[in-house]
């Protein structure tokens, strides 16, 4: 089920699992998973692309060893706000994922969350070749974080 709204999507989130965000690349998907207590994003893995077939079990696999409850994907944005190109492929990417899993599916914006966790990696002092190898998982746990913060913000509100 592909749920717009975040904080419908808090609200479908069974109590006490995790959620799973993706960052969907061209040749890579990155995966972070969150605590228990929707605290804190950790990058995951890296899964390299091959068919959507292979990509979904994949995810699949992780989101049924992690125990997760819904899967947040990053919604690659223009900076002006609307959507191109990439944004109709992340769609098609949750709704053939829909297909596949019970789990609510929501979105985030995404915008520059590669260039935050590049600036981190380079802060870290990563090489290139370590930069490239967890850019992608560690983007995924940027936008991760901000849906779990969203969420407390929303929590606290109450």
């Amino acid at each position: 089920m592909i749920i717009e709204d975040i904080q419908e999507l808090g609200a479908a989130l069974p109590k006490g699992q995790p959620i799973m965000g993706l960052d969907l690349g061209e040749k890579t998907i990155g995966v972070a998973i969150s605590d228990r207590l929707l605290s804190v994003a950790s990058p995951h893995e890296t899964v390299q692309r091959k068919k959507f077939g292979l990509d979904a079990a994949r995810l699949l696999e992780i989101a049924t060893s992690r125990e997760v409850g819904a899967i947040i994907l990053g919604l690659p944005r223009n900076m002006d706000g609307s959507e191109g190109p990439r944004c109709q492929s992340t769609r098609a990417f949750a709704r053939n994922l829909e297909r596949l899993t019970p789990l609510p599916i929501g979105f985030w914006d995404e915008r520059l969350s590669t260039v935050a966790a590049e600036r981190a990696l380079l802060e870290a002092d990563a090489t290139r070749k370590r930069r490239k190898e967890v850019i992608d998982n560690i983007a995924a746990a940027y936008i991760l974080q901000g849906v779990l913060d969203r969420l407390r913000h929303m929590r606290a509100a109450l």
